[in-house]
């Protein structure tokens, strides 16, 4: 008898143990989802024991079917590809654009070698230069080799970061006044329609006049080509942002706004305490939409300002012209869209860790 109710309370703390591993994995896959990675949940349950039958189903439908549609594309690519004749060669297939990108990667780390190796003659050089007494002979250069395909990324990241963060603290402020205040509204609201439709390339000559006559490249990590890029970008992408705020502060519920007032709450608390929280769901739509504007309109931008990015590198391999820019311009479409879809993610996630909605 004793062993039967050991073997029962045994079962009991297992199924106990296994509804917790199930909770917290039914917990992670919600952020899973939202960094593109839904086809782990299904890899977790199976590991922890659910329905075999079950899961495999749900694997196929998040992961196998996609990996099905990637595949095709790469054979429709490949076939076709070699078909399209251009001043420039034939189309490049996987193979090529993927040998591309190996070479970009393989350019970046000599770059990186012979930076670390100038900088390891440099310091040698020093050190010999204060021990022989000569310390005013030092001398503290840096590496002026050509960007990487890398450093082209990292540049391109840091322009539409910019460019986003001036967007947001334009936008936000903007859409709250706008959506709190009706006559506010009616006046941005025209100009709003005026200039949401406007290309980034009517924006360019007007910011590059602007910026030209008014900044000289104060600081060194803050090129006057990066700030021009920049600038489009907000110009381009703070509508998004803006509308979106306006829309969820002015959907706030109204009995909520009669209880602020009620308790005679000054306007900053009720814009922190009531409207920002119950608006948060559209404001973060909002910035997603903002960001994948400006990501789009970067790459124009940098093209034109010559802004070290990604856009320059794309018009620098057209009018290259050689054999491989082709595949090398490819190989820049590709990862355009990679990072584009990971920012997105992003901003997904930072969604669902500070809006209730998105949690529930």
């Amino acid at each position: 008898m004793a062993n039967v109710e050991t073997t029962e309370v045994s079962q009991l703390a297992r199924q106990a143990r296994k509804e917790r591993l199930f909770t917290k994995i039914n917990k992670a896959s919600g952020w899973l989802d939202a960094l593109g990675l839904s086809w782990v949940t299904p890899l977790l349950k199976i590991a922890a024991g659910d329905s075999l039958h079950e899961q495999l189903g749900e694997l196929k439908r998040v992961l196998l079917v996609p990996l099905i549609g990637i595949g095709a594309f790469l054979v429709l690519w490949g076939v076709l590809a070699p078909q399209v004749q251009t001043s420039l060669g034939a189309v490049p297939g996987p193979a090529a654009v993927w040998s591309q990108a190996l070479n970009l990667w393989e350019d970046h780390v000599r770059e990186r070698e012979k930076a670390s190796d100038f900088y390891a003659r440099q310091d040698e050089r020093n050190a010999k230069l204060e021990a022989e007494g000569k310390a005013d002979k030092v001398k503290w250069r840096s590496y002026t080799g050509k960007p990487t395909y890398i450093d082209q990324i990292g540049t391109s990241l840091i322009t539409v970061g910019l460019g986003f963060l001036i967007a947001t603290l334009i936008a936000v402020p903007l859409g709250i006044a706008s959506g709190l205040s009706r006559t506010f509204n009616g006046a941005i609201n025209p100009l709003i329609q005026i200039f949401k439709p406007v290309s980034p390339l009517a924006w360019l000559p007007i910011v590059t006049m602007i910026v030209s006559a008014t900044y000289a490249d104060a600081y060194e990590w803050l090129s006057k080509s990066l700030l021009i890029s920049a600038v489009t970008v907000t110009l381009c992408s703070m509508w998004p942002t803006l509308i979106n705020t306006a829309l969820g502060v002015a959907s706030v519920d109204k009995d909520l706004m009669n209880v602020g007032r009620v308790l005679q709450l000054p306007t900053w608390k009720t814009v922190t305490k009531l409207v920002l929280p119950s608006s948060l769901p559209l404001i973060f739509t909002g910035l997603r939409l903002s960001l994948g504007v400006g990501w789009m309109v970067l790459i124009a931008a940098e093209m034109l300002a010559q802004n070290p990015g990604l856009g320059k590198f794309v018009w620098d391999e057209f009018q290259n012209g050689s054999s491989q820019s082709l595949a090398k311009i490819m190989v820049a479409v590709f990862t355009i869209g990679i990072i584009g879809f990971a920012l997105d993610r992003l901003m997904f996630a930072l969604q669902r860790a500070f809006t209730f909605s998105a949690n529930r």
